[in-house]
């Protein structure tokens, strides 16, 4: 019996530590690795997180019609279409980020300051939406909302780049975002919405509606390869 203890214990103090902090260089490789991929989904639950809250935080600014007459119900349209519209921007984001970060095995540094600068500016949107839904007519709010929307487009496609470079030794990540036509041209819609604002705020919010319109479909490039 005390031969058995002796010969557990000599094994359990012959047990490699898991502790990153008490591993050696091969142990430690495999650690990071670990914890590059845990990092993977951390980011992804912290930033469907904060996207839920800009959801939230839209939703209480909805206010119904003061009065059971048409001119009132008329008074709320603008702002419930511009609801309607950011909160397509937002689900577009949150799902595309979320098929993004599937594939995702390694998060660096630069990933995570992206990402957080990708969530920086969706947070302006709650405020702009605000603005244009009570002065959906005046071509200020409609500039404002073509900057936020131009932020989103830049900092979505710096996060994808990140990605790429902290994932270079991924082969199948590569070839699905070798290709990023709409992250490319996404910022010209909101370019050209801003430049419109000028003529009116309606070609402005055009614009806005259809470059949501172009990304309602999934990104088929992190759609299949995550299907294969």
């Amino acid at each position: 019996m005390s031969e058995h203890y002796e010969q557990s214990e000599q094994s359990e103090r012959s047990t490699p530590s898991v502790r990153r902090d008490s591993s050696g260089p091969g142990e430690a490789a495999a650690g990071d690795t670990a914890g590059e991929i845990i990092s993977s989904g951390r980011l992804a639950s912290f930033s469907d997180g904060v996207m839920a809250v800009i959801i939230t935080v839209m939703a209480f600014d909805l206010r119904p019609p003061a009065h059971d007459t048409w001119s009132s119900l008329d008074q709320r349209i603008p702002s419930l279409l511009i609801y309607v519209l950011s909160f397509t921007v937002i689900g577009i984001y949150w799902n595309n980020h979320h098929h993004l970060l599937r594939l995702t095995t390694t998060i660096s540094g630069g990933v995570m300051w992206a990402n957080l600068a990708l969530l920086l500016s969706l947070s302006f949107t709650p405020v702009v939406t605000q603005w244009v839904g009570q002065a959906g007519r005046s071509r200020w709010p409609a500039i404002a909302y073509g900057v936020v929307s131009l932020l989103c487009a830049v900092t979505y496609f710096i996060l994808v780049r990140s990605i790429l470079h902290a994932n270079h030794h991924d082969p199948t990540l590569l070839e699905a975002l070798q290709r990023d036509v709409k992250g490319a041209i996404s910022p010209l819609f909101s370019i050209a919405g801003i430049a419109l604002a000028w003529v009116s705020p309606y070609l402005s919010y055009a614009c806005y509606a259809l470059l949501s319109l172009m990304w309602t479909v999934p990104d088929r490039r992190l759609v299949r390869p995550h299907a294969h």
